[in-house]
């Protein structure tokens, strides 16, 4: 059994203070690992199922044995995870902007950090996935000319409700257009967010892709009792 709260690691960076905590659920009976920005809760393993739902959705979308796959935003590395799970991944570039969650993953701090970190199809990518997407430099700082058959971002709380106000521009439809142009031809474009299905994002999707879906991704909450939802955007290049 683990201490029923800990401070992992603590650390001052250009986006606020950012600190891993781990704490002891007793109605759930495990130790559950939780990722804050200053008092902005960004990730806990107690709640997964959208950020697997996101690789789920997303890969099952996508066309191919030998799929190359860009994720943006690390986190406790469940997308990353579930993105591995699939046996046609052939390589997996995850972009953080935190080196301090990189360093986590390395350290094996975090339940899937030795996994992600010892995955020779994975590599974990220091930089700012809003400005690196959009760029000429690409996504993989190995190969700028690199494209991809899906991107699975899940960062900002949603496209509305964004972590640092530099990242709005990105859900509009020149920034997205140019994103695209980073995926082969039928490629996946999958985004995770918080809220509901939103008509006028999914109409910005519509602009950039050729198709687009919004599915509700429902799971079991054990705090406020019932279920919550999160929202996966699924959407994809002109093939």
């Amino acid at each position: 059994m683990g201490a029923r709260f800990e401070e992992l690691d603590w650390r001052p960076t250009p986006m606020g203070a950012v600190s891993l905590r781990r704490r002891r659920d007793p109605a759930a009976g495990v130790d559950v690992y939780e990722i804050k920005l200053d008092d902005d809760f960004l990730m806990s393993s107690l709640w997964t199922e959208g950020e697997t739902e996101l690789a789920r959705l997303g890969l099952a979308a996508a066309a191919g044995d030998a799929l190359d796959v860009a994720v943006g935003g690390l986190g406790l590395g469940y997308t990353a995870q579930a993105a591995l799970d699939d046996p046609r991944v052939h390589s997996l570039v995850v972009v953080e902007a935190l080196a301090e969650v990189i360093e986590w993953h390395q350290a094996g701090l975090v339940p899937l950090g030795e996994r992600l970190a010892g995955d020779e199809r994975c590599r974990l990518v220091q930089g700012d996935f809003f400005a690196m997407a959009p760029s000429s430099d690409g996504l993989d700082p190995r190969n700028p000319e690199a494209r991809f058959h899906a991107i699975l971002l899940d960062i900002d709380h949603s496209p509305s409700h964004v972590l640092d106000p530099a990242h709005a521009s990105f859900y509009r439809p020149p920034a997205l257009g140019r994103m695209a142009e980073r995926l082969h031809p039928g490629g996946i474009f999958a985004l995770w967010s918080n809220e509901a299905p939103d008509d006028g994002f999914s109409a910005v999707l519509g602009e950039v892709f050729a198709e687009a879906e919004a599915h509700v991704v429902e799971f079991s909450n054990p705090i406020q009792g019932g279920t919550s939802a999160n929202t996966v955007y699924v959407a994809r290049t002109e093939r």
